[in-house]
Order: C-alpha cells, then structure tokens, then sequence
C-alpha cells in the first residue's frame, strides 16, 4: 500500500509544482473565465481519480482489501464511497469559502496576492487534513462510541448554520485577536512588499500583512476542518480513500474560490442546504449501529441536498431582480 501513497504524494507535489511554479509563477488577478477553467480542470482529475480508486480495490492491488463491505463488488463500493466523500467535502468548502473571503476583505488584500496565500494556505491545509484524517480514522477503529460524539457534533454545527448571526462581525474579532497576538511576539510591518511573506526592514527580518493573513487562513482551516474530519469518516473509515477524496477537494478550493467568492450573495440557500447536510450526516453517524444507509442512498442525498441549495438560490436571485 505504500506504493500507492508514495505515487499519490508525488502526483500531488507535482501538481502543485506546476500550478505556482510555472503557471501562476507571477502574482496577477485571477479572471473569472480563467477560474472557472481551473476549477473544471481540477474536479475533472479529483473524479478521474475515482477510476484509480475502482481498479486498486477490485483487483486487491498490493493486497489492498475494503472492510465492511460485500466482498463481491469491492471495487464498486470504493469508487462510490470515494465519490461521496469527494462531494462532501466540496460542499463543506463552499462555507471555508465565505469565509476566506471575510479575512481577505478584513485584510484589505489585493486579488493578485490572493492567489499566493490560498496556495501556500491550502498546502499547509493538506498537512493538517493528513494528520487529523489519520487520528481520526484511528480513533473511529479504536473507540466506536466516538461516532456519537463527532454525530451530535456535526448536527449541532448543522443547527447552528440555520441562525442568523453577523459572520462577518466574528470573522472580524477572531482575526483582530489573531493579529494582536501575533504582533505582540513577532515584528510585522504594513504595506505592498510585492506579495512577499517577509521582509528586511532596517536590517531586521519582519512579517508582513500577507504572511499574517496567511496565518489567519490556516488557522480558519483547522477550524473547519473539526467539521470535515467527523464528515468524512460517516462516510469511509478507510485511509486512503479518506485523505485522497479530502486532498483532492482542497487542491480546487483556490480556484473555486474565485469563481464563487464574488458571488455567494446569489447562493443565499447553501448555508441552510449545508446545515440540512450536517445535521442528515450526524444523524446518520449517531445511527450506524442500527440502521445502514447504502453509500449510493448517501451519495444521492448528498448530491440532492447541495443541488436543491443551489437551485433554490438561482431561483430566488432571479425573482428578486424580476421584482426590481
């Protein structure tokens, strides 16, 4: 199995080697047509993935075996499993997305360096996700009760999305409390240093704002992803197609930020079809030892749930400008 987790990094540091490297190398603003591209290229390759999904465990590559499910179609049950975690998690990034917007607004950051931050933010994101994905399939193997406990956790996070609370008042507190903190033991110097995370000023190296937004977008990530982890693991305990769906979703995220960023006003039902989706999922983990749901039922409700948000948003967008 080893073998394919070497391949899988390295498919991925190539990626990313391409993506700054070479095709974004010079900060510019992204354009919209140019976004929507991107994000087209990227979910493309995270669900062409799947077929990889599908031969390594229909054909038990390297011994490679699906527990808990019939032995008869493996190689069916990983790929759908893997297409449902892969949408969960693109659906929880639509809400890290409204925020990321928030702290790049609170900043003041010019879209050219937007870009930059939301690289070097999502690899550190890929590092946490890793970590937290394999404690997390660790504890699910180890102590089953702490499905009840990630349940009523997702359910509550659900319940919560359907209050009307100032997001953008909290977002602005925690990164002002974030900032102070940061000032406070390490030198930090205002302006445009061209994108750069740190500078020489008088001789002495400092942080700028970048770097210091930077630090509030990582931190806004391990916060969300208290949401994705239990997530996640309603769907699959397995390791591979857990952190392979994950990483594949957040390598998108930069581009789908700038294709949805400007727009989330006109999705003003996501919110609520997101809390539908957790509150559905943490129920489901809280009944696992009662009640199965096959993957494809879930995958269905998962892609239901986020097509309803949507559709229901595009249709009252457009009544409201009809009514203007």
């Amino acid at each position: 199995m080893h073998w394919f987790w070497l391949g899988f990094f390295a498919l991925v540091a190539l990626l990313l080697f391409l993506d700054l490297g070479v095709v974004h190398r010079r900060a510019r603003e992204m354009s919209l047509r140019a976004a929507v591209g991107w994000t087209a290229a990227w979910v493309a390759l995270g669900l062409a993935f799947t077929g990889c999904v599908y031969v390594i465990y229909e054909y038990h590559l390297a011994g490679v075996q699906l527990t808990g499910f019939s032995r008869a179609h493996p190689g069916e049950d990983a790929a759908i499993t893997y297409v449902s975690a892969y949408l969960l998690e693109q659906a929880l990034s639509i809400d890290n997305i409204f925020v990321m917007s928030l702290v790049f607004h609170s900043f003041r950051m010019p879209l050219k360096y937007q870009h930059r931050v939301l690289f070097w933010g999502i690899l550190g994101a890929i590092g946490f996700r890793v970590a937290m994905l394999g404690g997390g399939a660790w504890l699910a193997h180890q102590f089953a009760w702490i499905f009840y406990i990630f349940g009523g956790y997702l359910a509550w996070q659900g319940l919560k999305l359907f209050k009307s609370d100032d997001d953008g008042e909290e977002e602005s507190a925690g990164k002002n409390a974030v900032v102070r903190i940061v000032r406070r033991f390490v030198r930090v110097v205002d302006g445009d240093f061209g994108g750069k995370f740190t500078v020489r000023v008088d001789g002495r190296r400092a942080l700028t704002t970048v770097a210091l937004c930077l630090v509030v977008i990582e931190l806004a990530d391990v916060v969300f992803a208290m949401d994705s982890i239990p997530a996640v693991l309603s769907v699959s305990q397995d390791t591979f197609i857990m952190i392979t769906s994950n990483i594949f979703a957040i390598l998108g995220l930069r581009s789908l930020y700038f294709v949805l960023a400007g727009a989330m006003a006109k999705f003003q039902y996501l919110k609520y079809a997101l809390g539908v989706l957790l509150v559905a999922i943490g129920a489901k983990m809280i009944a696992h030892d009662w009640y199965y749901v096959p993957h494809v039922i879930s995958l269905a409700v998962i892609a239901g749930i986020i097509g309803i948000g949507v559709i229901a948003s595009v249709i009252a967008t457009r009544l409201a400008r009809k009514d203007q």
